[in-house]
């Protein structure tokens, strides 16, 4: 059966999350009904991120098995075609090796977090940005926050509902930087996350920006293993993933 690697976009405010849930409308299930509108027939994708309710993503990458081949560009306007009425869009579609597994083949995964930082709240940004009106000192973010970089054991900043085995994760990049506008970004990158981490740390470093953590406080945090000592988790709002990358 021939196997196809789709890259796509979507914002996730109606959505339950990346995955296929009972609870709920989930960004599998719209684009698994779009495909079976397509070919006729149920299928299964399978995404390289399990992105919660209301995280969006510019450039999630999932593959999907058919039965038989089909033009790449029929395909990626076939199934945007049936995906008009969701904030969901497939960017493009390409024919990968049996082996290709978006998740498991996975190198790295980027991603982004929007913090809107000014004293009144967005209009336009709305469900796209955390909302944080205290002024943030970005650069004192952005130094605490390379305290994190490396191989470390993430409990504090991880959910208690993580299915993951081992706690421990490799940070090879966490950057707080002006944005446009009165945006402040976090853009993380490694190979795999743990369930809540990134909105875990943007809420600690959102403490730091406010001057109500110094960086020994986050590396306290990080050491006692504790999700108690966590910051405040941030709202999924802000958070995308933006790439992710796999061996050429």
């Amino acid at each position: 059966m021939p196997r196809y690697k789709l890259t796509i976009e979507y914002d996730g405010a109606r959505y339950v999350g990346w995955q296929r849930q009972k609870n709920g409308y989930s960004v599998q299930e719209a684009i698994e009904t779009a495909l079976k509108g397509f070919i006729g027939e149920d299928v299964t994708i399978f995404g390289a991120g399990r992105t919660d309710a209301g995280v969006h993503a510019a450039g999630q990458v999932a593959h999907v098995d058919f039965a038989k081949d089909w033009d790449t560009e029929t395909v990626r306007d076939a199934m945007n075609a049936f995906l008009r009425q969701e904030t969901v869009s497939i960017l493009s579609v390409e024919r990968v090796p049996d082996g290709f597994d978006a998740r498991f083949s996975a190198r790295k995964r980027h991603y982004l977090y929007r913090i809107f930082n000014r004293r009144p709240p967005p209009a336009l940004l709305a469900g796209q940005v955390w909302w944080v009106w205290k002024p943030l000192d970005i650069e004192a973010m952005n130094e605490s926050a390379q305290s994190l970089i490396g191989t470390h054991d993430f409990t504090t900043f991880r959910s208690t509902h993580c299915q993951a085995k081992n706690p421990v994760r490799t940070l090879d990049r966490l950057v707080v930087f002006k944005g446009p506008g009165h945006e402040v970004h976090i853009e993380a990158t490694a190979q795999s996350f743990l369930h809540n981490q990134i909105r875990s740390l943007a809420g600690s470093l959102k403490l730091i920006g406010e001057n109500r953590w110094t960086t020994a406080d986050l590396v306290a945090a990080l050491e006692s293993r504790d999700r108690k000592r966590c910051g405040p988790v941030a709202p999924p709002d802000g958070l995308s993933l933006m790439q992710v990358d796999y061996a050429s």
